[in-house]
């Protein structure tokens, strides 16, 4: 019998798809601080790609708002770098653009 998914862990699938598929990513986590986006200070924070969608799906249930984003540079857009996971509660700010030569190559948003 097939396992039958949460809403919250079917909406995380692509997030682990990649994970599998590229396990040397990570994952940057930024949270909603009033009006901005604040990026976690260390790198050493960094998720690695077995913590993405544990470590989202904990959030999730919690109540937090999410967006995810996949990155690749511009060039190899096939070949994705990192991960953004954007956390907020109530109204959170405007998502901000990919830097210059980064390209969202896939993302998902949770409203919670």
């Amino acid at each position: 019998m097939a396992k039958i998914l949460t809403p919250i862990q079917d909406f995380l699938t692509p997030l682990g798809k990649l994970a599998a598929q590229h396990p040397e990513i990570e994952a940057e986590v930024i949270w909603a601080n009033g009006a901005e986006w604040a990026a976690q200070d260390d790198t050493a924070e960094m998720l690695d790609a077995e913590e993405i969608t544990f470590y989202a799906e904990g959030l999730l249930i919690e109540g937090f708002h999410l967006h995810w984003q996949v990155l690749a540079d511009s060039a190899h857009p096939a070949t994705p770098v990192q991960v953004r996971l954007f956390f907020w509660q109530g109204d959170g700010p405007a998502m901000p653009l990919p830097e210059h030569g980064i390209t969202i190559v896939a993302f998902g948003i949770w409203p919670g």
